[in-house]
């Protein structure tokens, strides 16, 4: 089946961006305090953008079809409109571009190119922001706080002034900017009469949802933050917010590449949550709800409320979207409403591209929280936030680079996809045959383990919290490759396994056997692979694992 929309004329379909060339910049003894989707270490140099355009991707000719095949699974964020695989980190920022236009068409609304005019000020208490295009003017302002110091200090623009923990943000020397997204797509308005600074500009029947308007507004902000000369503010941005601001900002960080670091809170539906996943996960917000409460969304996303395999696209596309800059994603498992689930599903497939692009300590997500009052301002938080802003915004230290789901909204990536990560390189590629648990740890030995052919395992805890703990099990072949594996081992406490991904798990007491689950199981020749994990109670601990070929 598949979902049809009337293709727009050419000159629309047709889309030239100006293409930004990120450097890789290397992140030295970085820490992963890695879960499911990322592996112990980083393997690779971190990427951070070092942007000087709204959007890179420029000699990127997008033609969005008029229909595309319906699937209940994730799309593959690696396979281009046309159908081929990308190989390269070149082929990645036209690949990126499709994303963005298919998003605008079906999700969110389209982003207008940058205005006809735009200028403004910027001094130590506000933001002032001046727009003129299709021939109509319009303004809005932000406040600003700056932190103790002397600047210029990079900042973060804080949604709607609620939710963040402002008080670390200038604690780590960071300025707070309080933005009114109201101001520029305003709540409380019928999707035929739209009403903000964008709407006056774009007029109040756009198609354009609310929260890409005010994504629109962020990046006029930074705009008159980048003429400004740099006096009272440097040119490090991020941006945040919790739950409906929570949205906004995950949609901002999306669609502008100079934010250098996201941090969506609690953002549920519409925001970082995978909207195939929402629509399963029980009790969180509908997706129809959604789409009526606020015109957050796009008008085109009616086509899809109650038919999202029939999006072209989904939120961990849009996760991948902001790699390989900063993001940290926030959430709370406590309110079902929320969906923390899918946002996990979300972030563990966008953290494939994060991995493809040899980045994987750039993304975080956090729902590994005791507190469970809606935008509460958390102490798990506390320190992998100031590790991301020092990371990103100051050019310091190590980011957190964690993935803490709680054991109650934990994820299964491998339930959603049925492609595979490639290695996105500069040359000839080589592309891995396994999904994104599975990754190459070159710190474990390449020589056969003892005995020659076989296989040997072990099991390592990656996260720990009051009686639990998340394990991630690596299977290394001998000196021949294996096709399949079983895995057995005995606890030595009352360790019991309670949730598990990308393996078939039986239990019988303290005794554990798991066997791989087809795509898994080949293991090439001296290989060490991080096959599969779960979740367990008790204290953590290592077991003797003993590895049979199968």
């Amino acid at each position: 089946m598949a979902s049809s929309i009337a293709p727009e004329p050419a000159s629309g379909r047709s889309r030239h961006r100006h293409r930004l060339r990120f450097a890789l910049v290397a992140l030295a003894s970085v820490a992963v305090a890695a879960a499911l989707a990322l592996s112990p270490r980083i393997h690779s140099a971190e990427a951070q953008v070092q942007a000087s355009s709204e959007w890179d991707g420029a000699d990127c000719n997008v033609t969005v079809p008029g229909s595309w095949a319906s699937s209940s699974l994730l799309p593959d964020p690696f396979t281009k409109i046309n159908g081929s695989r990308i190989t390269t980190q070149d082929e990645w920022e036209c690949r990126r571009s499709e994303i963005k236009e298919l998003a605008e068409r079906t999700v969110y609304g389209d982003k207008p190119g940058a205005p006809t005019s735009v200028s403004g000020t910027v001094t130590s208490s506000r933001i002032t922001v001046n727009v003129s295009a299709n021939g109509r003017s319009t303004s809005f302002s932000a406040t600003v706080q700056l932190p103790s110091g002397s600047g210029p200090f990079p900042a973060v623009i804080v949604y709607g002034g609620f939710g963040a923990d402002t008080s670390t943000i200038l604690g780590t020397g960071t300025a707070v900017i309080n933005y009114d997204p109201g101001a520029v797509g305003a709540e409380g308005t019928g999707r035929g009469n739209k009403q903000g600074a964008f709407y006056t500009l774009y007029g109040a029947t756009s198609t354009t949802g609310i929260l890409m308007a005010q994504a629109w507004g962020v990046s006029r902000i930074i705009d008159v933050i980048e003429q400004s000369g740099g006096s009272v503010l440097n040119n490090s941005t991020g941006v945040t917010g919790c739950s409906r601001y929570g949205k906004g900002a995950f949609v901002a960080g999306a669609f502008d590449q100079r934010v250098d670091l996201t941090m969506p809170i609690e953002s549920g539906t519409g925001g970082a949550p995978a909207l195939r996943s929402i629509a399963q996960e029980s009790g969180s917000q509908p997706l129809s709800s959604a789409y009526g409460e606020q015109p957050w969304l796009g008008d085109a996303f009616s086509a899809y409320t109650s038919n999202p395999a029939g999006l072209p696209v989904d939120t961990h596309e849009m996760v991948g979207m902001v790699a390989p800059r900063g993001l940290f994603i926030m959430e709370n498992p406590h309110v079902e409403w929320l969906g923390a689930r899918s946002g996990a599903v979300a972030a563990l497939g966008g953290a494939e591209v994060y991995k493809a692009l040899g980045a994987a300590g750039n993304i975080s997500y956090h729902s590994n929280v005791s507190d469970g009052t809606h935008c509460a301002t958390r102490s798990e938080w506390r320190t992998p936030l100031q590790q991301s802003i020092n990371t990103f915004l100051k050019g310091s230290g190590n980011p957190p680079a964690v993935i803490s789901m709680h054991p109650n909204k934990s994820a299964n990536l491998s339930q959603w996809r049925n492609w595979t990560t490639p290695v996105l390189g500069a040359g000839e590629p080589e592309e891995t045959t396994t999904p994104p648990e599975e990754t190459t740890d070159p710190e474990e030995t390449t020589s056969p383990p003892p005995g020659g052919s076989g296989c040997t395992a072990r099991v390592e805890a990656v996260s720990t919290w009051n009686g639990g703990w998340q394990g991630n099990v690596h299977v290394t072949a001998g000196s021949a490759a294996i096709s399949g594996w079983r895995l057995t081992w005995t606890w030595s406490g009352s360790q019991r396994i309670t949730s598990s991904w990308n393996a078939a798990v039986t239990s019988s007491g303290a005794s554990v056997t798991a066997d791989d689950v087809g795509w898994n199981g080949a293991v090439a020749s001296g290989e060490t692979r991080s096959a599969w994990g779960f979740v367990a109670s008790g204290s953590s601990t290592a077991p003797t694992v003993t590895c049979t070929v199968t």
